[in-house]
């Protein structure tokens, strides 16, 4: 709340590219130059994420090393696909008000697959111990449950679904700390402070301009440190792995 204060610049010349806050149980309305923003920060990412999901794809030696990456690359792949289509209609057809609304829904829902996908590779491809195992089915659990609550209160307690997202965030990366082989943590930790800060803006429309694409940078910083760990430690020919026993 201090630095969202501390960064308001609704009193300076920079206020012609948002618009005012609106209370918590509405929806802000971005700028003609806030629409553009956001649609662009995401769509600049789509290709790279359908190349760099390839590439895992590619690198696979086994099975589960497929089948993780088709859930991560579908996950990270579907984040920016998604999102640019919302923020594109909703700036473009914000006429077709039903259709809006219901990809607005998608939009918050895909960021909990995205984060369950984002955990595969690490809870299937490296060794976990007896408890932590039952995170590889928890956490889409967790996803679901996520879905079910934007369908039912989509909008209603925001506050409420930006703790979800953070517990959903950090939950699994308990299990992580418990793998014998850490390698990849350092990027882990490092990607989700990015994530962590970028709330900050994901919380500030109508006090910063352009928070919103802010946030999509900081996801994309985010997302893009993940990727580098993934396929260093998982996925890079001659990197050593423990694979669990199945």
């Amino acid at each position: 709340m201090f630095v969202s204060r501390l960064l308001d610049f609704q009193k300076t010349r920079y206020a012609r590219f948002m618009n005012h806050r609106v209370p918590s149980n509405c929806r802000y309305q971005p700028t003609e130059y806030e629409h553009a923003a956001n649609c662009a920060t995401h769509a600049f990412w789509i290709l790279p994420s359908i190349l760099g999901s390839s590439i895992l794809y590619i690198l696979s030696d086994d099975q589960w090393e497929t089948i993780s990456a088709w859930i991560y690359g579908f996950g990270l792949s579907s984040l920016f696909i998604v999102s640019t289509i919302f923020h594109t209609i909703s700036w473009k057809k914000r006429h077709l008000r039903t259709v809006e609304h219901c990809l607005h829904m998608f939009d918050r829902m895909v960021i909990y697959f995205f984060i369950a996908a984002s955990y595969a590779p690490w809870l299937n491809l490296r060794e976990l111990g007896p408890w932590a195992s039952h995170m590889r089915w928890i956490i889409w659990i967790m996803a679901s449950i996520g879905t079910v609550y934007v369908f039912f209160f989509h909008e209603r307690y925001k506050l409420v679904e930006l703790v979800c997202y953070v517990i959903m965030g950090f939950f699994p990366a308990l299990v992580i700390l418990s793998m014998p082989n850490r390698d990849g943590l350092l990027e882990l930790v490092l990607g989700g402070f990015f994530y962590c800060l970028g709330m900050v803006f994901f919380k500030s429309d109508g006090r910063i301009p352009f928070a919103h694409a802010i946030w999509h940078l900081f996801v994309a910083i985010g997302a893009g440190i993940h990727y580098y760990a993934i396929w260093r430690y998982l996925y890079r020919p001659g990197a050593l792995e423990t694979r669990p026993s199945r």
